[in-house]
């Protein structure tokens, strides 16, 4: 023997089905691609509103912005460190090479201040220091040019070498006699150890310069000899005139097939004497 129970309203199969359908056809509401990468957009965008934001999505952006500020910073500072660290060291080796090329040229007129030059008064005897000290006091005093330390240092230097204090003093005078500042024979200008030199002579000839650079070019002559000078248009010297006497101070000096020539530079320095009488008469 059975029995059923029914519990609530029985329904129908058709309406059970009916409501089923209409269940199934509720739309799911899902975000297209284009609102997407606009949403994308609008998060990313540096003048997107913050409205409607959550909080985590706007920390999010903070950290995020702080983030790229930080790094921007950092690169900026190591750029900046590294400009400060390439302009020291170009300023440094440039400021060791003036201070070389400073030292040679101090070294061509005191020679006291010849770098790298150990001082050859320490390895003389009491007695031959006392000497060259007296020494070097008389050319000082007799000849000029050089202050007494510079004398005393090239009269040392020979004396060190062997030579007798007379010989090391007629060795010390002749270097003076040919050193830059001095105007010394033409003869002698390849005698001179300096790379400058002053001579005295007259114009014997002047011929076309062979290059654009160079404003004239011709023979200086004197008792002694002759060399060629070469005058650069850099050096803004005055014009030169076949016979005139001249004077040239600090001229360069160099050597071409086996003869030693001059120039006029931007340093040298010309002195006229024919026209300077004339101007006086």
């Amino acid at each position: 023997m059975s029995s059923r129970y029914t519990i609530g309203e029985e329904v129908s199969g058709s309406e059970q089905q009916t409501e089923r359908f209409e269940v199934a056809e509720e739309p799911e509401l899902r975000a297209t691609v284009e609102m997407e990468v606009q949403a994308k957009v609008d998060t990313n965008h540096p003048d997107a509103r913050r409205a409607g934001m959550t909080l985590e999505a706007e920390e999010r952006m903070a950290g995020r912005e702080m983030e790229i500020e930080r790094t921007s910073r950092r690169v900026e500072l190591s750029l900046e460190n590294d400009r400060e660290a390439r302009t020291r060291r170009v300023a440094a080796r440039g400021s060791r090479q003036r201070r070389c090329a400073f030292d040679e040229r101090a070294a061509s007129v005191e020679p006291e201040c010849e770098p790298g030059l150990d001082d050859p008064r320490a390895r003389l005897s009491k007695q031959e220091l006392a000497g060259v000290n007296q020494e070097a006091d008389r050319l000082a005093r007799g000849l000029g040019g050089w202050k007494r330390p510079a004398y005393a240092k090239r009269l040392a230097e020979h004396v060190v070498e062997g030579a007798s204090l007379l010989t090391a003093s007629l060795r010390v005078v002749e270097q003076v006699k040919t050193g830059p500042g001095l105007v010394v024979p033409i003869a002698k200008i390849g005698e001179v150890p300096s790379r400058e030199v002053s001579v005295s002579g007259r114009v014997k000839a002047l011929w076309t310069p062979s290059s654009p650079t160079i404003a004239q070019v011709g023979l200086l002559e004197d008792e002694t000899g002759t060399t060629k000078l070469t005058v650069w248009k850099r050096s803004d010297s005055p014009w030169l005139a076949e016979g005139e006497r001249i004077r040239v101070y600090k001229a360069a000096k160099s050597w071409y097939g086996g003869r030693v020539h001059i120039a006029a530079t931007g340093w040298t320095e010309m002195a006229f004497p024919d026209r300077e009488a004339w101007w006086a008469e």
